[in-house]
């Protein structure tokens, strides 16, 4: 019998069309749950209708109407999807990179120091003049963003120095200061320092000038500590000749500051002239024990001709600055703002002493990215 025939002969039986109301209805309930789930429905109990009348319940047409309701009532299967792993789970943290640590300054054996006289940066890097401290700057490192301190130029050697102009704003030669400086501070670590006056005429010469010597480019001459006492002054305040004999005996201060004449200074004289004088003189460093076992070389200017400064209280003009050390960076040329205290500063650090006056600023940063 076809089913359409069968379902017909059984809707003329009372019970068989409560049957078929009871399956409508579970249909009907099972649509809207599908529909407001949006996606894996709840497993759902069989809906179990009542039970036929005493006369239709062992009738096979109802028994086929059992089965069907009991069928639409069961929901089918729905697709599930594939579990996520712990790791899909959880959101992805890209983990926190910390900055790396600024290089420190590195401990050094012995620390050369010249100081050239007057001029700006652009006066020195890329001039035709000035060739030999050219090939120095790429060979080694240069600051091109680097002070002068103030003007004219004894306050930036007493800056170098000591970490202070001490308000002097004049070449002064009777202005004398009662205060720690560099070489103080070399000497009660248990070193040794001394300062190479080119044209000084003898061991802590106390005049204002003689030919081509200046006082006011000897800044020791003004610590009333070294001059006050004629023995140590006598002993570390020098003519430049004796720049000769030390470092050919290997009697080589810890700290070595050299000062040359007002024309080989470029004071008074061409860009030229420095050039060649430092031609003449930095050979002989470079070549020491002395500097290649952990010792450098800074080359500065005192002031440029300029006002331009930095670093709160630094406007002695931008000014060249030449690291030179076989732990610099070859070719190297940092942009960072730099000044005399921050030469001062780096020096002090690399002895391991206390910071002077301005070189313990947080502005006057020491030049530790030369090094490698």
């Amino acid at each position: 019998m076809a089913r359409s025939d069968r379902v017909n002969r059984v809707m003329r039986f009372p019970g068989g069309r409560s049957a078929l109301i009871v399956v409508g209805a579970g249909v009907l309930a099972v649509v809207p749950t599908m529909i407001v789930l949006g996606g894996k429905p709840a497993r759902m109990a069989a809906v179990v209708a009542p039970a036929a009348v005493g006369s239709d319940r062992n009738d096979p047409e109802v028994d086929f109407l059992r089965k069907t309701r009991v069928a639409l009532a069961t929901p089918a299967a729905m697709p599930t999807a594939p579990a996520l792993t712990p790791a899909e789970a959880r959101p992805t943290v890209k983990p926190s990179v910390a900055p790396p640590a600024a290089p420190a300054v590195p401990s050094f054996s012995h620390v050369f120091v010249i100081v050239m006289e007057n001029h700006e940066y652009g006066s020195i890097i890329g001039s035709a003049a000035a060739p030999y401290i050219n090939g120095l700057a790429s060979t080694y490192s240069l600051a091109t963003n680097y002070y002068g301190a103030s003007h004219p130029s004894l306050p930036n050697y007493l800056a170098l120095t000591a970490g202070s102009t001490f308000g002097i704003a004049s070449d002064c030669t009777s202005c004398y200061v009662g205060a720690t400086n560099i070489a103080d501070q070399v000497e009660a670590s248990g070193r040794s320092w001394k300062a190479y006056m080119e044209d000084l005429p003898s061991p802590c010469f106390m005049g204002a000038s003689t030919g081509n010597y200046a006082m006011k480019h000897n800044p020791f001459m003004y610590y009333n500590d070294i001059r006050n006492n004629a023995a140590r002054c006598a002993a570390h305040v020098l003519p430049f000749n004796q720049f000769w004999g030390d470092m050919s005996s290997g009697q080589v201060p810890n700290l070595t500051w050299i000062t040359p004449n007002m024309c080989n200074d470029m004071h008074d004289c061409p860009v030229s002239t420095g050039d060649g004088w430092l031609r003449n003189v930095v050979p002989t460093i470079t070549a020491s024990a002395a500097f290649r076992n952990g010792g450098v070389l800074f080359i500065t200017w005192d002031e440029g001709s300029s006002s331009a400064g930095c670093c709160g209280d630094s406007w002695g003009g931008r000014v060249a600055t030449l690291v030179i050390s076989p732990r610099v960076i070859s070719g190297f040329r940092s942009s960072v703002a730099e000044n005399h205290y921050s030469l001062l500063r780096t020096i002090e650090d690399g002895f391991h002493l206390a910071h002077l006056g301005a070189a313990g600023w947080s502005s006057s940063t020491p030049l530790r990215e030369y090094f490698r």
